[in-house]
């Protein structure tokens, strides 16, 4: 029978982890939109409308993501880094192009089409770097997803560190960056995004691995925020305002202290029993080999092959072993292409989850600076980078909470999806009374629920496995720009027009103008709560199947329909 050869390097996957980092940065690239969109506003003269179409654009555009999730499969890392950053030069050169005026008269249109192509690089750098480190840590996906989608939430905080001390609050000078910068970056750390040895969680420092980043993280949120809010109140030299930001790039820097620690002072994971299949294969000098059992496992996506090349006598001779089964229909906890997860009910319910919860979410992020005018907030800044900020901490410790108890007592993850939308929830209804000052509070705490939402990431990798979860999670993001629009251009933008015209103003002011819209999303989180009880009910289990032993298994007992 022909040997399945593990295709990636020898090298650990801690490095790769650590460059993902910075690629996920740079997806982020997105939030930026509420940073130019006022010069797009005053220099083209567009109204707002017309800004609130290209705010839905910029959605669109970054959660299109079918395309990046099936290339996941078919294009090595590399290959889709050099897409978004090819498609992040157009997009944002365009835009540059015409807020500096270096170019006239370009159509509406055509702005719109940019913005879709800059904005669809986040797919691109976001799922290249997601899942080659789900694959790489396949049984630590909680915080991994948590950490990486983390680092997304952050770096709306961190642009606006650079917009605010670095490049003065100029709009052309960001989208210069954003045209230059990010491409230059990613392709500077594309060698290190690639398929490694995945860690197996038996080394035991890797839990400490994984608090340090997880600690340093923290700490670069929380530094972005105090350096906002200082850059904002206060008029800071150059020269501090350089070491800010040089401090900052240290800190993006510390993810490197793991592999560079590994290096230096190497831990003794469990070893393999001698006579083993890979300590053979290890003292013959050849990579690890793994049975066809194990390549329809959760790490097929992982290895040559996948039984459809092996030939009937092949087949015919593993079936003899006992080594595979006969071909069926895949069962919940294996690998399932996009067309078979359409056919489950699960599916679908965690994508109405999903849904029910980032909508909201979305509609408050892109109309953040209106409803902060609307309830009074001068800085609206500060508002945008509290929200960057708690969006981040909803992403993080969801990742980890949701980890520690799945391992302990089985808990789907949705669990905490659903506690995610009723905290929302509460912060709608805290909006729509419109007590002094409850805008801080209510933002705050409507970033953290969204942040646990994207929990749905390690649910469908682990419902419905990884040699297809690129595509399979860029279907479930169709729920952010489906949810912008209808929940911020037509019921939002709507309410908020008619309210406005009531008052005779092109703007809108008081708590009127979003009252009836906070309380449309508390009804909609409501029922996103309903639905995510009546998934954990339905899926439980399967984590029981996956997780009875207190750690994953890669080869779970099947308990699907």
């Amino acid at each position: 029978m022909p040997k399945l050869v593990e295709k990636s390097g020898s090298r650990p996957p801690w490095v790769g982890l650590a460059a993902a980092a910075w690629v996920q940065m740079s997806a982020g690239s997105g939030a930026t939109f509420p940073l130019y969109s006022a010069a797009l506003k005053s220099v083209l003269g567009f109204n707002q409308q017309q800004i609130t179409i290209l705010g839905v654009a910029c959605d669109l555009g970054e959660n299109m993501g079918l395309l990046p999730g099936y290339s996941s499969n078919k294009l090595p890392p590399w290959a889709m880094l050099l897409i978004g950053a090819s498609s992040c030069f157009l997009g944002f050169g365009v835009l540059w192009l015409s807020v500096s005026q270096i170019v006239h008269g370009l159509p509406f249109w055509l702005l719109f089409i940019a913005l879709v192509i800059a904005a669809n690089s986040s797919s691109w750098f976001g799922t290249a770097a997601l899942v080659t480190n789900m694959r790489n840590f396949p049984v630590s996906r909680g915080p991994v997803a948590g950490l990486l989608k983390g680092y997304i939430g952050i770096s709306g905080a961190a642009y606006t560190v650079l917009f605010s001390v670095l490049l003065h609050h100029s709009a052309s000078n960001l989208l210069l960056f954003l045209t230059v910068g990010i491409p230059v970056l990613c392709l500077a750390v594309m060698y290190f995004i690639r398929p490694c040895i995945p860690a197996t969680g038996e080394d035991p420092s890797e839990p400490m691995y994984f608090a340090f980043l997880l600690g340093t993280s923290i700490v670069l949120a929380a530094y972005l925020v105090v350096t906002t809010v200082v850059s904002e109140v206060f008029e800071l030299p150059t020269i501090l305002g350089y070491a800010l930001v040089g401090f900052m790039v240290l800190l993006l820097l510390s993810p490197l202290a793991v592999p560079i620690k590994m290096t230096l002072f190497r831990s003794n994971p469990k070893r393999s029993l001698p006579g083993s299949s890979d300590n053979l294969a290890k003292e013959e000098g050849e990579e690890p080999l793994l049975t066809p059992s194990t390549s329809a496992s959760n790490l097929g996506s992982l290895f040559e092959g996948d039984g459809d090349d092996v030939s009937d006598m092949e087949i015919l001779l593993a079936e003899g072993e006992g080594a595979v089964k006969k071909k069926r229909k895949p069962r919940r906890g294996e690998d399932f292409k996009l067309g078979q997860v359409f056919v489950k009910a699960d599916f679908w319910l965690l994508w109405f989850v999903y849904f029910l919860g980032m909508g909201p979410g979305i509609t408050v992020s892109n109309n953040l600076a209106q409803i902060g005018f609307a309830f009074g907030v001068k800085d609206t800044t500060i508002l945008l980078c509290l929200f960057s900020f708690f969006n981040f901490i909803g992403r993080l410790s969801s990742g980890a909470i949701s980890e520690h108890f799945v391992r302990s007592s089985t808990m789907p993850r949705t669990v905490w999806m659903g506690a995610g939308q009723l905290v929302m929830v509460l912060a709608f209804l805290l909006s729509a009374m419109a007590i002094d000052n409850s805008i801080y509070v209510a933002t705050a705490l409507i970033a953290i629920g969204m942040g646990f939402q994207f929990l749905s990431i390690s649910t469908i990798s682990e419902l419905f496995g990884l040699r297809h979860f690129g595509i399979n999670f860029n279907f479930i993001l169709l729920g952010n720009p489906i949810g912008a629009t209808i929940f911020s251009a037509f019921l939002a933008g709507y309410i908020y027009d008619k309210e406005a015209e009531k008052q005779g103003n092109p703007t809108c002011v008081g708590p009127d103008c979003y009252r009836v819209t906070f309380l449309v999303l508390a009804g909609v989180c409501g029922l996103g709560t309903l639905l995510s009880i009546i998934l954990t009910v339905r899926i439980r289990p399967v984590y029981q199947a996956l997780y009875a032993s207190g750690s994953f298994r890669l080869q779970p007992q099947s308990t699907g329909r």
